[in-house]
């Protein structure tokens, strides 16, 4: 799946419908929604009338989103985007259909409250401190996507939990939340994985009611 050139869509309908087994594409003339171009990675978010339709909206053709209180706190945000990359395609393809020569940024499952506990648990299992685990303020891509490509880019741990954004949530099931993890990271964790707490019965118990 892509975008037609020049016609709008949201990255995080992509992103849902990849977690259902489909594939998507993305490059920078096909992405025109500007904070989807963000959190892919392809451009920066321009300051002049971003930062109020996140905010008051006072400025530019829509009314402001109100998700910052001023525009400044909104440009505060904007610039702590990271930094676009040099990749000239953004592809999402299903875990199970990762080529073993295939090395991707970043692992993203959309999971409920018990798969989240049991990732969230795990990026800190065999860490020193308990801050390995983010929830940070973005759309909803930016949080999902750019953030955990970003801590894969500098060799970081961290993961994310993301599509807290009010406005992707209408792209997802009610109950769904992302969670994000550099694939370094993701290998890491895999191997812990055995040996952890995900092996007890505490969270059998949880795993059968996933399942149920």
């Amino acid at each position: 799946m892509q975008f037609p050139e020049g016609k709008w869509g949201c990255v995080v309908a992509m992103l849902n419908a990849a977690s259902k087994g489909r594939k998507a594409a993305f490059c920078d003339k096909t992405v025109v929604c500007r904070s989807g171009k963000a959190g892919l990675g392809f451009q920066t978010l321009e300051k002049g009338t971003m930062e109020y339709f996140l905010s008051t909206g006072e400025k530019g053709p829509k009314a402001g989103e109100f998700y910052k209180k001023s525009p400044q706190l909104a440009r505060n945000y904007m610039s702590e985007i990271p930094e676009p990359t040099s990749k000239e395609y953004v592809v999402f393809v299903p875990l199970n259909e990762l080529l073993a020569d295939q090395h991707p940024d970043a692992v993203v499952f959309l999971a409920n409250a018990d798969q989240i506990s049991g990732l969230a648990t795990l990026a800190n299992y065999d860490k020193k401190t308990q801050d390995h685990v983010k929830v940070l303020f973005g759309a909803g891509c930016v949080q999902a996507i750019r953030y955990p490509m970003a801590e894969e880019e500098k060799n970081g741990d961290c993961c994310y939990i993301g599509l807290t954004d009010p406005s992707a949530r209408k792209c997802i099931d009610k109950d769904i939340l992302s969670f994000s993890i550099p694939w370094h990271r993701f290998l890491e964790m895999e191997e812990e994985a055995e040996g952890s707490f995900l092996t007890k019965e505490t969270w059998n118990q949880i795993a059968r009611r996933i399942v149920s």
